[in-house]
């Protein structure tokens, strides 16, 4: 997923988990450039950016040096660094939210307070720069099984980031007339540790360039048995890959792409092409030309033009809506000669043309209803599963209930060892329902759960919905969790009661 849970690392610790990289031109003002990071994928609407990081996109002039197969994009210094630290949660006023605020520091040493999730940002008072940072709806679209190259509906429906936008004053700040093409990345590295006992922390954390480096090119899904090297290159300096370090990566990139390339049975790269294309990807780093424009659908443009030996005619870079995943896998798939489209084309909500031009965050409730009919009298169906305890569910391992009545505690323990908690909210004897609030182990929050036994024809019908807004996994993953509890509970009552109709 773009370079959402690119490793082990990440998976420890989202909130330095950089998923999404952007570059473009401003859509309120073609004289400002928009520069922008996200982290934390999948996260909930109460995530805070963590005070422990160091938060950069880190800039450097590129120029050309090489077309066809001897393809070659140099940087050069000075770098051009913005950097983002947060501050811990402030109390809110009474009532309120807590409030987070970050620093964000320019490259001239110039320095901005912004408050999270103002949506108004925060600007320097000569105007050349103004910043973002909060929840957000999370642009990328992921509409593929890539282990499998099928099309499928989009991963990363419903899903939030946490994101940071930076917009400058294209001229004050990069001065074109030097030279119009940069190489762009973000990073996450830890502050250092003050007196630590045992060891010190890693370099860097996370960092990011071309979209997919991590989780599709490093980590092929077609070359088993292959180490997983994203932590390492994780660890890794952008713009300057250890020599050491270069041929393992270039070594992988040469056969992840090749597998690419045969997977659909035809190859469509020369081994020397191949071998450029793996070489312009290992020296990772966004490209965007700021003279040239920049749209939805540039992105790559500016490499493989220059891979197929001719001129760039677009800025390249990456806008909030440009479909990244199907641009890489028709390229390194076919070589562009066949369009690759996934199941959608089109993220949760699209980006806005205004400042900070990331969509709103996905805070709407999502609703999970499964039912079944049976061929049994309402009051005997609900004398086996009206009771909060819940020991009819052929997924339940073990049942434990603390307390009694409202607000009763049911502790679960799976039949594949996870345990969830729940809180009963309400009880209805009479119209044969209750309803209750998951405590612990199913990723949601708000998350509210009925139970309920009908009439339906000479039977009944028992419905089990669940309202909730997914944290810490995918709206696709908390849906199939919570459908699947659902269906294999009340699946297992036909036995016992027969199905109706």
């Amino acid at each position: 997923m773009s370079d959402h849970i690119d490793g082990p690392r990440q998976i420890g610790d989202p909130s330095a988990d950089l998923t999404d990289l952007f570059a473009f031109t401003s859509p309120e003002n073609p004289l400002r450039t928009v520069l922008a990071a996200n982290v934390f994928p999948t996260c909930g609407r109460d995530a805070t950016f963590s005070n422990a990081i160091t938060h950069s996109i880190v800039v450097r002039r590129a120029k050309v040096n090489g077309l066809g197969d001897a393809t070659k994009f140099v940087t050069s210094d000075p770098e051009i660094r913005f950097s983002v630290r947060f501050d811990t949660l402030e109390r809110g006023a009474s009532g309120q939210k807590p409030i987070q605020r970050g620093t964000c520091t320019f490259p001239d040493g110039q320095t901005l307070r912004v408050v999270v999730n103002d949506e108004k940002g925060a600007s320097t008072p000569d105007g050349t720069f103004r910043v973002f940072a909060g929840l957000r709806s999370d642009p990328f679209i992921l509409a593929w099984i890539v282990s499998a190259m099928r099309p499928f509906q989009n991963l990363l429906q419903n899903d939030n980031v946490l994101c940071i936008v930076i917009e400058f004053d294209t001229r004050r700040v990069l001065e074109p007339d030097r030279g119009s093409l940069f190489g762009v990345i973000a990073e996450t590295v830890p502050l250092a540790r003050q007196n630590a006992l045992v060891g010190h922390e890693p370099s860097r954390l996370d960092w990011v360039g071309r979209p997919e480096q991590t989780n599709v090119r490093l980590n092929c899904a077609f070359l088993k048995d292959a180490d997983d090297l994203r932590d390492l290159w994780n660890q890794q300096t952008p713009f300057a890959i250890a020599d050491g370090f270069r041929s393992l990566f270039l070594q992988r990139l040469k056969d992840s792409l090749a597998a690419y390339d045969m997977h659909d049975g035809r190859q469509d790269w020369t081994p020397a092409a191949l071998t450029a294309n793996a070489n312009m990807f290992l020296d990772d780093f966004l490209l965007f030309d700021v003279a040239k424009p920049i749209n939805d659908t540039s992105h790559m443009e500016i490499e493989k033009s220059t891979l197929d030996g001719k001129t760039y005619q677009t800025g390249g870079g990456r806008t909030v809506d440009a479909n990244v995943i199907d641009v890489l896998l028709t390229w390194i798939v076919n070589r562009d000669r066949e369009l690759l489209r996934g199941g959608t084309t089109k993220a949760t909500k699209p980006g806005s043309k205004t400042f900070p031009y990331f969509a709103t965050p996905n805070l709407e409730l999502q609703h999970v209803t499964e039912r079944v009919n049976l061929n049994a009298a309402p009051d005997k169906i609900w004398e086996l599963i009206g009771q909060f305890g819940g020991d009819w569910h052929p997924l339940i391992a073990n049942i434990k209930l603390i307390g009694t009545g409202i607000g009763q505690l049911r502790v679960i323990e799976t039949i594949d060892g996870k345990q969830i908690i729940e809180r009963l909210d309400a009880t209805d004897n009479s119209a044969r329902s209750y309803r209750y609030t998951n405590i612990s182990g199913i990723p949601a929050s708000d998350y509210t759960g009925t139970l309920e036994v009908k009439p339906s024809g000479t039977g009944s019908s028992v419905e089990w919905r669940a309202q909730y807004l997914g944290n810490g996994q995918g709206d696709l993953v908390v849906r199939t969790i919570v459908s699947t509890l659902f269906k294999t509970g009340l699946e297992s009552l036909k036995p016992r009661f027969g199905a109706g109709k």
